[in-house]
């Protein structure tokens, strides 16, 4: 401790620490291996080289959302759910107790400066006995406690690492953002199927209602069995199970939107119920128009999708975290220091002439520590292996994910028109069925089974547009669509 005497080198001192501090703000070396991207694990085009005949256009990661979804109702669902959805909400509160994590770290590379007082009654040195006189010292002023002099980039390998880890957690709000649009959107499609199937399931049963009524009147006229009678009522029967079914469905469904939505589905946001229709074409699914997209390189992933530069922030993290293991074997620099007011009595503790300050430093080199070191340094390369492997399974997947998509798109098309036609030529065939019974040349048995198949391939219909139309979703999303809104953030 010094006292104002040695005032002139008191602020000599407290020079010098500054200087030291600057010095070694910017002098640090850094044991961080240097980041390398690994090679991605994937063929260089999808299979049967689909991007080649992918159509040109707008890569999905840079349409939003808004473009790609144009009808008002859908965007007004997609807006609340970004607004009210847990999911989403949690991974913007992720970001922020990252922030504030990194923070804590980054200010680990500064000294912390407090204001502190002490105070302290000791025997005086020599005196001994219950008879012995006291001393006592009282100082206040600014203090610097156990600073580390980072020469090695410990402390700032863990700050890059934390921020590794936040900015992985931004690229992870993008994520649950982008499946979070794509649920919605396929919900509202799943919706607008369900319409569809009971516009078709309605006409369908009005259809065997007036059949089995036609039946019946014929038999008790005798001019049919009760075979005809039981079969159509059969059918008309299987009509209102199916019905049942998809009211059900229906519920279901705008339950798992309301849940995406994190509120009740509003009324004037849900898709207007379908009139019957009169003939295979399924207006309300038919107009939702959803772009085509170009597929581009497998290449291309490693920067479109946020799971993936999430896993590459993963593995900066992992990088650095062996940074600061291999600083661990470096002695570790530590400086105490305070500068202030000292005085033997309290009341003379802000008196003039009690200046006073302290400056101590401390060396402290690793020696034994029982292999601690080393197994932390082992456990930090392990975890950089493991963080490679995660991002390559994330770049397989997301290969996988697009290959399925376009698998669907190559097939769904084709799979849609063989299926209009099939339902064109059983609506013929009931028809037709129908002619000849009344004609009395074909059993009712024949009436029936078209019935039957007209049923069926109307809903395959409906369902394989829906499919085709939810692909086209799936497609943009695992192509990195859907973070962006208008204001391209």
């Amino acid at each position: 401790m010094r006292t104002a005497a040695q005032h002139p080198r008191a602020q000599s001192m407290a020079r010098l620490t500054m200087w030291v501090l600057a010095i070694a703000s910017v002098t640090g070396c850094s044991f961080i291996p240097t980041h390398v991207r690994p090679d991605a694990p994937v063929p260089s085009t999808y299979p049967g080289d689909a991007s080649a005949a992918a159509p040109e256009g707008e890569a999905a990661a840079d349409i939003e959302w808004q473009r790609y979804f144009s009808d008002p109702r859908l965007q007004r669902l997609i807006e609340i759910a970004l607004q009210h959805n847990r999911d989403l909400r949690i991974a913007v509160l992720n970001i922020e107790q990252a922030r504030a994590q990194y923070q804590v770290r980054r200010a680990d590379e500064w000294p912390t400066v407090n204001a502190g007082a002490t105070a302290s009654r000791q025997p005086r040195v020599g005196d001994s006995g219950s008879g012995g006189s006291i001393s006592s010292t009282y100082t206040a002023g600014l203090q610097i406690t156990s600073y580390e002099f980072d020469f090695f980039g410990r402390v700032r390998s863990l700050s890059q690492a934390q921020l590794a880890q936040f900015l992985g957690t931004e690229e992870a709000r993008k994520t649950v953002q982008i499946s979070l649009i794509a649920s919605v959107a396929n919900s509202w499609l799943a919706l607008l199927a369900d319409d569809e199937l009971l516009a078709v399931t309605r006409q369908t049963l009005a259809t065997r209602e007036e059949s089995l009524k036609l039946t019946q009147l014929k038999f008790d006229n005798g001019a049919s069995s009760e075979l005809d009678v039981r079969q159509a009522q059969s059918l008309l029967e299987g009509a209102r199970v199916a019905l049942a079914q998809q009211l059900r469905q229906r519920a279901l469904d705008e339950n798992a939107l309301a849940l995406l939505l994190g509120q009740p589905v509003p009324a004037e946001a849900l898709p207007a119920p379908t009139a019957a229709p009169s003939n295979v074409a399924r207006p309300a699914l038919a107009e939702t128009v959803l772009p085509d997209l170009p597929a581009g390189l497998p290449s291309d992933l490693l920067n479109r999708r946020p799971d993936i530069r999430q896993a590459e922030q993963q593995l900066i993290a992992a990088s650095a975290n062996i940074g600061a293991a291999r600083a661990a074997f470096f002695p570790r620099i530590t400086l105490s220091t305070s500068i202030g007011s000292a005085s033997t009595e309290l009341s003379g503790l802000f008196k003039s002439g009690s200046f006073a300050w302290s400056f101590a430093p401390q060396l402290v080199v690793p020696i034994f520590d029982a292999g601690r070191n080393q197994a932390n340094l082992d456990a930090a390369q392990v975890g950089r292996d493991i963080a490679v492997a995660q991002y390559e399974r994330a770049v397989q997947s997301a290969f996988r994910e697009v290959a399925d998509a376009l698998a669907g798109r190559a097939t769904l098309g084709e799979q849609l028109r063989a299926q209009q036609a099939q339902a064109q030529a059983e609506e013929t065939r009931t028809r037709l069925a129908d002619l000849r019974y009344r004609n009395g040349a074909s059993s009712y048995l024949d009436v029936l089974d078209a019935q039957r198949s007209l049923f069926t391939a109307q809903q395959a219909v409906v369902q394989t547009q829906a499919a085709e139309r939810q692909n086209r979703v799936t497609l943009y999303k695992v192509l990195g669509g859907g973070w962006k809104d208008a204001a391209g953030k």
